[in-house]
């Protein structure tokens, strides 16, 4: 039986469904992000597009141009506001989904970091000591 997971947005009016394990899970301390979240970091699942079950609900887009060049474009709900997945140019063969949406304390731990430049001072990571640091 493949493992399939259920992120949603705060009000659960949008949801995307995820099947197998994600090809990658990551930590970026961008400001970019630090400002899309509200807290210190964001934190995303890849998932292959051939293994997202479904999208469903309505979703607002806001598209920016990252560092490299490339974009990014984040899915929300135009209800709660909460973000729920979004598309990177340079991947578009995948998904990335906001770990938060999953709400599950079970979630696997990201292997990647990236930005540790612009990580703050306070965030140790420790306890993940075969992380990749990037930036």
């Amino acid at each position: 039986m493949t493992l399939e997971r259920e992120a949603s947005c705060a009000c659960g009016k949008l949801r995307i469904a995820c099947r197998g394990e994600p090809i990658r899970i990551s930590i970026c301390h961008c400001l970019a992000c630090q400002k899309r979240t509200g807290s210190v970091f964001g934190m995303q699942a890849r998932f292959l597009k051939g293994n997202v079950r479904h999208i469903a609900g309505d979703s607002t887009r806001f598209t920016r141009e990252g560092d490299s060049g490339g974009t990014v474009s984040f899915h929300f709900c135009p209800h709660c506001g909460s973000t729920v997945y979004w598309e990177l140019s340079g991947v578009p063969e995948a998904y990335a989904v906001a770990v938060g949406a999953f709400a599950d304390p079970t979630f696997p731990a990201p292997r990647v970091s990236v930005y540790e430049s612009r990580r703050h001072d306070w965030v140790d990571l420790a306890d993940l000591p075969d992380i990749e640091r990037l930036g």
